[in-house]
């Protein structure tokens, strides 16, 4: 078998013509006002704003935490409109900035506890490779001993965090951190560490919040999703969350306990608080899993001869299977593999196709997700040297290169069930609206989003929307996260807070 050269997420020269930290721009003649009329806070008070969310909230891009994404979140541009109408300060648990001293807060790479290589630098992308790659330097910032730990902070938004972490007890306390009880990020600024204290004391105790973006939930199923569906369904299991692992699918009823214990205590810390409620998007409409089309080998007629005569003995072995009544005809079909001249779907495994005794392998169709780090496996050798074994040619992908139907429907169940409870929990107060990001994303998918004076689009790297890790937007994508919130607050409070304007904020970097 002969290796193709894997070309999948080389994009075009249209991000190569953009100048690093610079915006590339559709820009629109005459673009109509962002906004208009006198600034008003209208029936809402941003006297105190906490934002409580995961990587989404915390600024989080490119596959890092760094400080310009932490300068551009989503909340960090909420809290510059809201101070024109009344808002206050918003504190932010930024990452240490002194290039003099040698510590670079834009590289992304972390020490934990002084161990490197656990978080790595942020992806910028080649220019001459057309790829992303990690940006190469050496982490000095510790998550330990940062000495933000003790100040109360605005935006609290930690990477990987679930929804039950809210009430996880020790998950700031650095000396969970080897049992994975701990999360490094929120061990940098965690008011607690050195006891059993929990995330939302931070929030409802230390402060006393007047308006909040809550947005948890995304890790309860993305985590699931983007491990290529290798976690668990606890959806009715009921298992204690403490029995999870980290790729699991939180159970719906646990996760709507959450939503509501944690909305009553805000509540309960101010009876008249305010705040937006946003829902979970459906993971079809990132690039994450989106860009690797299920179809990306190319081959010549010669090469798919040789293939088609490399499976002929699996291909047997199909058959006989169907006369002992192992599998069925139909099962056999879906197994059989079969190459031709043009573009040819990758090999993968299926864990949902019956035990024969033969590799449970099948070619994937276009109900599969091919994940994108598996663009840079497809067509390379698993054994080096030995052209036999082509990953999704001669060896079949795995199991966490690929999201099949089951696991799929699995993870889209779970979060319409997270988004029925967020929904039923913005409809029961006047004082909570709700926030569809999952329709906000599948327009950015389906046709890009018209932000005036340009547009984004959902395509990998040269879209402006998503950043390099495909899972999280680009600041241009979080200025147009933002200026939903604003157009959800102006309705459903009688505002008229100002929105920012997107072709201000960068996309993708470059090397």
């Amino acid at each position: 078998m002969i290796a193709i050269t894997n070309q999948i997420i080389k994009k075009a020269g249209v991000v190569l013509t953009c100048a690093v930290i610079a915006a590339c721009s559709a820009d629109v003649e005459n673009p109509p006002p962002l906004n208009s009329g006198e600034a008003s806070a209208g029936n809402a008070d941003f006297t105190n704003y906490v934002s409580i969310g995961d990587s989404l909230t915390a600024g989080y891009a490119d596959g890092a935490l760094y400080l310009l994404g932490q300068q551009n979140s989503f909340p960090a541009m909420l809290a510059q409109q809201f101070s024109q109408v009344g808002g206050g300060a918003f504190e932010q648990p930024l990452l240490a900035n002194d290039l003099e001293a040698g510590i670079d807060g834009n590289l992304g790479a972390l020490l934990v506890g002084t161990v490197a290589g656990l978080i790595e630098s942020r992806y910028v992308l080649n220019t001459e490779t057309e790829s992303p790659e990690r940006l190469e330097g050496t982490p000095t910032d510790d998550v330990v001993g940062t000495g933000l730990n003790g100040t109360v902070f605005n935006n609290q938004g930690i990477p990987g965090a679930k929804s039950f972490h809210l009430f996880a007890p020790g998950y700031g306390n650095p000396a969970n951190l080897n049992s994975g009880q701990a999360n490094p990020y929120y061990v940098r600024f965690a008011v607690d560490t050195t006891g059993t204290g929990v995330w939302i004391n931070d929030i409802v105790v230390t402060q006393t919040p007047s308006f909040y973006t809550l947005w948890l939930g995304n890790n309860d199923i993305l985590a699931y999703a983007t491990s290529g569906g290798t976690g668990v369904d606890q959806t009715g299991s009921g298992n204690p969350v403490t029995a999870y692992g980290p790729n699991d699918i939180t159970d719906p009823d646990t996760f709507t306990s959450v939503m509501v214990t944690t909305i009553t205590a805000l509540e309960g810390s101010n009876p008249a608080v305010q705040g937006v409620l946003i829902n979970i998007p459906d993971v079809s409409t990132i690039p994450f899993f989106t860009t690797v089309p299920y179809n990306p080998v190319p081959l010549d007629q010669a090469t798919a001869d040789q293939l088609n005569a490399a499976y002929a003995a699996y291909n047997a072995g199909l058959e006989a299977a169907v006369a002992m009544s192992v599998i069925t005809e139909e099962e056999a079909a879906q197994r059989t593999i079969s190459f031709s001249e043009g573009q040819n779907a990758v090999v993968i495994l299926d864990e949902d196709l019956t035990p024969i005794g033969a590799p449970n392998m099948r070619q994937a169709t276009a109900s599969d997700l091919v994940l994108l780090p598996a663009s840079s496996k497809i067509g390379t050798e698993a054994t080096p040297g030995d052209p036999t074994t082509v990953w999704g040619l001669g060896v079949p992908l795995e199991d966490g290169d690929v999201l099949i139907p089951s696991e799929i429907l699995a993870i889209d169940t779970a979060r319409t069930a997270f988004n029925v409870a967020i929904k039923t929990l913005a409809d029961a107060s006047e004082n909570r609206l709700y926030l569809d990001a999952a329709a906000l994303l599948a327009q950015l998918s389906e046709s890009g989003i018209d932000y005036g004076n340009g547009s984004i689009t959902a395509d990998f790297a040269t879209g402006g929307g998503f950043s390099l890790d495909g899972v999280h937007p680009t600041a241009r994508g979080y200025a147009v996260i933002a200026n939903a919130v604003v157009d959800t607050i102006n309705s459903g409070f009688s505002a008229n807070v100002y929105k920012v304007d997107p072709a201000t904020y960068p996309t993708v970097f470059l090397k």
